[in-house]
């Protein structure tokens, strides 16, 4: 039975890179996906391209081509990623940059578009998921809208000859389910193997979380060499069949509990897993330890896609400013909160705007509030946190500023202060009929 290598080089935008460069060199893999696009990474490129065109992809892009674009055109690797967030086009003209600066040739670029569907929900008048209110309300504030594209332009870039497909906002299990569908002409109706190749998606889209990274629990859940931690290989078959493994001597470890345990990520309803291309079924999943660091993921089932494709809402909320400082030594805690009592009534003396506060002992109660905190040993050394939602980045920046000031006029022995004041882009949600979205594929030669 045929079966191909994918193998996961990238699970967020400022992951490391050289366990992409290892895959490449001794994964044996047949294709590399980076998947680096979070819900606000690409509402924050659409505000970067109103300021620069050319602007609005991924911030690493260069570097991860530079890294193992040569080797994998050598090797016949083909990349996927998503890292053109919000200007496919742009990205695509680096990666062909890049590309000529290390003298490849016949080297084909598909960038995929589409996926940017502002106004068409401001056309359609659509309601937001979490408030229900019409997303015409919120017109003045709204940044981005970007609706979360299935697989079927990557399949299409697969099929056009493209060494590199770079996306903008698809479901990041798409990236990998694509060259499965590729490979082995599955139907995009046959939605128990589009339900196991979506699973095969789910456990490889965060790379190193899979291998034995976000896993790691000292003396709980001991796992070894985590700076030299390799990123997941699937090996996948024809009928669906996957084993979730690693480059062998690489740091982590793939498990049957790190599998568990990333099956389990974002999952709200384990029968109803909802992209774009199926409702997956991950209820009656097993999951066997075949060998050292091979895992066997069997029982994914799938169920007709859904008729309307989420839309990631980006909009301004605003501004935070926020301060810090740190107190050591004997009665630490103590002058840390006389310092937060300092500037909560400076901030009211002053007359600072803020629709929201926060005052925060870190390494105390920042996390888990006073409540859980109380009766605990205080710490040798602590840092207050004070932070501010306003409406304006003036009233912002004077939040930073009381902080600051306790050098000089707050308790003893305060230092390291920082501060900072920044705008908001918060996300909600949409939903958009299939119909209403239209991938455009375009290609770029080298």
């Amino acid at each position: 039975m045929k079966t191909i290598r994918i193998g996961s080089g990238a699970g967020y935008s400022g992951d490391r890179i050289e366990p992409a460069v290892e895959l490449v060199e001794k994964g044996d893999i047949s294709y590399l996906c980076f998947e680096c696009l979070a819900e606000r990474t690409i509402a924050i490129g659409q505000q970067a391209k109103l300021v620069n065109p050319g602007a609005g992809f991924d911030a690493l892009l260069e570097a991860r081509m530079r890294a193992v674009l040569a080797q994998a055109k050598a090797k016949g690797i083909r990349i996927i990623t998503n890292m053109g967030a919000a200007n496919p086009a742009a990205g695509a003209a680096k990666i062909a940059e890049v590309a000529r600066s290390l003298g490849l040739e016949k080297l084909r670029i598909a960038a995929v578009y589409g996926d940017d569907v502002l106004e068409a929900l401001l056309r359609g008048d659509h309601p937001i998921t979490e408030t229900g209110r019409s997303v015409s309300e919120m017109k003045d504030k709204l940044v981005s809208a970007n609706a979360y594209l299935g697989v079927a332009p990557i399949v299409e870039a697969l099929k056009g000859g493209a060494d590199v497909v770079i996306t903008g906002r698809v479901a990041d299990p798409a990236l990998f389910l694509a060259p499965l569908i590729h490979e082995f002409g599955w139907a995009m109706d046959d939605w128990e193997k589009l339900g196991k190749g979506t699973a095969v998606g789910h456990l490889l889209e965060c790379a190193g979380q899979v291998t034995g990274g976000y896993f790691a629990d000292p003396d709980v859940k001991d796992v070894a060499n985590l700076a030299r931690l390799g990123f997941p290989i699937a090996e996948v078959g024809e009928d669906g069949s996957t084993l979730i493994t690693k480059v062998a001597g690489s740091g982590g470890r793939v498990t049957t509990a790190t599998c568990k345990e990333q099956l389990l990520y974002e999952i709200h309803d384990p029968k109803a897993y909802y992209t774009p291309d199926v409702i997956a079924d991950f209820s009656n999943i097993t999951v066997t330890e075949e060998a050292f660091d091979r895992v066997r993921v069997s029982g994914v089932g799938g169920r007709k896609r859904p008729d309307t494709l989420k839309v990631s809402v980006g909009y301004k909320d605003g501004f935070i400013g926020e301060g810090q400082m740190s107190y050591a030594g004997t009665g630490a805690v103590k002058r840390g909160r006389l310092a937060l009592a300092i500037v909560e009534e400076r901030l009211k003396l002053t007359g600072v705007k803020t629709t929201e506060q926060r005052f925060d002992l870190i390494g105390v109660d920042s996390i888990h509030g006073a409540g859980i905190a109380e009766g605990a040993p205080d710490p040798h050394e602590v840092r207050i946190r004070v932070v501010g939602r306003t409406d304006s980045l003036a009233e912002a920046v004077r939040i930073g500023n009381e902080v600051e000031t306790l050098y000089t006029n707050g308790p003893a022995g305060g230092g390291g202060a920082t501060k900072s004041a920044r705008p908001v882009v918060a996300m909600m949600s949409a939903l958009l009929p299939r119909q209403e979205v239209a991938p455009t594929v375009e290609f770029f030669e080298v």
